[in-house]
């Protein structure tokens, strides 16, 4: 809901380690990959219980992920890398839900399965809009860097990583925090619907107005 205006602040946190980064060769593919290994790591920690340990794999995850888009705009940016970025960044979201799971099936598999099937429909509603709306030449104007046609929402990044946060510090607390955030993005999803099918029963922009953004 906010990610639109954190985005400059986090460019701006990020350009000198970006810079640092590019300097000594390291690639935005790279900084992808590896953001997404210590992500993996989370469920395995969260299994174990070790919320701790979970939750700095989580941060650091999504600190590759700031650094992987920084870079690329100091490099040169590619629907390669683009595609990379988001196929992975789904599937994470996915394993934190999954770890608190197997950490405790009774309790959490049911709330878990709840919030998976609400991330199915915040990801595939966001996914379906930017395959029309590239087909159709449509850009964002919140956030006119991204690789595809970033349509926010009530549950965007910042939301879904402070749920995570949350979910860390307050382990006990996960089936009534995974069924409150399965809410929320189920209500996301409905006003993606909506905000979808009104975007695209207008006329879509005259070729001659329409230029390729980033690719990541």
């Amino acid at each position: 809901m906010i990610d639109a205006r954190l985005l400059p602040l986090q460019r701006r946190a990020l350009a000198p380690a970006a810079r640092f980064l590019v300097a000594r060769g390291v690639s935005a593919n790279t900084l992808t990959l590896t953001g997404f290994g210590l992500g993996v790591l989370c469920v395995p920690a969260l299994a174990a219980g070790w919320w701790g340990g979970a939750l700095v794999f989580i941060l650091l995850n999504r600190l590759f992920d700031g650094l992987d888009g920084a870079v690329a705009r100091l490099t040169t940016p590619t629907e390669r890398g683009a595609f990379l970025d988001i196929a992975l960044d789904f599937v994470f979201y996915a394993l934190v839900p999954l770890g608190f799971a197997l950490q405790n099936p009774a309790a959490n598999a049911l709330p878990a399965a709840v919030l998976l099937t609400a991330f199915i429909g915040t990801g595939s509603s966001f996914l379906a809009f930017a395959v029309i709306a590239e087909k159709t030449g449509r850009q964002s104007t919140a956030f006119p860097t991204k690789g595809i046609y970033y349509l926010g929402g009530l549950t965007e990044g910042f939301e879904t990583i402070a749920m995570f946060i949350a979910m860390c510090l307050f382990p006990a607390a996960f089936p009534a925090l995974a069924l409150i955030f399965a809410a929320a993005c189920a209500l996301a999803t409905l006003l993606r619907w909506g905000q979808g099918w009104q975007i695209l029963g207008a006329a879509p922009p005259h070729p001659s107005m329409t230029h390729k953004p980033e690719a990541r």
